[in-house]
């Protein structure tokens, strides 16, 4: 059995779409956030979907899906920690970015937007970039560190090194490598800066995934050999 792998959506779901419609033998997918669309919305797909929170999600619909009321009967919110089952697989969450002033912060006490902003058209989700409800902490950073016998690791940022355009400033964030090196999954996932990586990180294969309009992954269940296929 395959089981897909989604970089970030952005709101392309007509896109998804059509890649689930072009592998009906796949079963399931997984997606390492960023789903909703830039007005916040989020989509129906015909499969089911695992995704984890991206730093561009609604949070309120993410909250609400916490609380047991999903956006969509096939779309699978997968809370930060675990583990979680998804078909055969053990999986880990980590969503959302790394901020290192909020880290501390019981994720219950990340504070929500503030309110939208009509005259900042540029900001996604039509509302100020002020939820902080973006961000992993450090009580799931050491939940997820707990955690043992994981197949796939999922995190919305990159472990390090990782510089994203061939730029010299490392993106990746520290906690990450941590939190591999402690959990030993068999396979971690990212996205974020929507680029193809395919490297090892604390002795973890860490692929991190394009944007899904440009490419998507189908992983063997079993063996975890990965295929890296065009849209």
């Amino acid at each position: 059995m395959q089981i897909g792998a989604l970089g970030d959506i952005h709101g392309a779901f007509t896109t998804v779409q059509t890649i689930m419609n072009r592998h009906e033998e796949v079963p399931l997918w997984v997606c390492v956030g960023d789903v909703a669309s830039n007005d916040g919305e989020y989509f129906a797909p015909e499969r089911p979907l695992y995704f984890i929170k991206g730093n561009n999600e609604d949070f309120d619909v993410i909250a609400a899906a916490v609380k047991g009321h999903p956006p969509a009967p096939m779309l699978h919110y997968l809370a930060n920690g675990g583990p979680h089952p998804v078909g055969p697989w053990r999986v880990a969450a980590l969503g959302g970015t790394f901020a290192p002033s909020w880290y501390n912060t019981p994720a219950a006490s990340l504070p929500p937007s503030k309110g939208r902003k009509a005259s900042a058209a540029s900001l996604k989700l039509g509302k100020s970039r002020d939820d902080k409800r973006r961000h992993f902490v450090r009580d799931e950073v050491l939940a997820c560190k707990a955690l043992s016998h994981i197949d796939v690791f999922l995190t919305h940022e990159a472990p390090r090194p990782f510089y994203p355009a061939g730029r010299r400033i490392d993106a990746g964030k520290t906690v990450l490598n941590d939190v591999l090196a402690a959990m030993k999954p068999r396979l971690h996932l990212f996205g974020h800066h929507h680029e193809f990586t395919d490297s090892v990180r604390q002795g973890v294969r860490s692929i991190g995934l394009d944007v899904v309009t440009k490419s998507y992954l189908l992983i063997d269940a079993e063996t975890f050999k990965t295929e890296r296929l065009d849209t």
